[in-house]
């Protein structure tokens, strides 16, 4: 699954010990830009915490998987981020249209707009 938006929340870096070794993890929050804006956490896990390097204010597209597992008889579901790729700076505006072909603009008389 893929979302797109503004990161506005890079939560703290967390890490541990398990019976895998070490684990290092890192929650970041995302803002759609849908009519209805969203806010999403995401979670990066290990090496991709460094290889993207998110910042505050990044506009970003995520490619995520979603995974529950019951503990206590309760579900948690975590959104896992595995590819982010941030979009580059707003295209600027589109250069000002020429006028369509047999149109001009009136004077107005006398100096009075119309």
């Amino acid at each position: 699954m893929e979302i797109s938006g503004k990161v506005i929340n890079i939560l703290p870096l967390q890490s541990g010990n398990g019976k895998n070794g070490t684990w290092k993890k890192q929650d970041f929050v995302i803002e759609t830009m849908a009519q209805i804006p969203r806010k999403v956490c995401f979670s990066l896990w290990g090496d991709k915490i460094d290889q993207y390097s998110l910042k505050e204010g990044d506009d970003a597209e995520v490619s995520f998987d979603l995974e529950s597992r019951e503990y206590n008889g309760r579900w948690y579901t975590e959104a896992k981020a595995w590819k982010v790729v941030k979009k580059g700076p707003a295209q600027s505006a589109p250069p000002e249209e020429e006028p369509l072909p047999g149109y001009y603009e009136m004077p107005a008389e006398d100096g009075l707009p119309f």
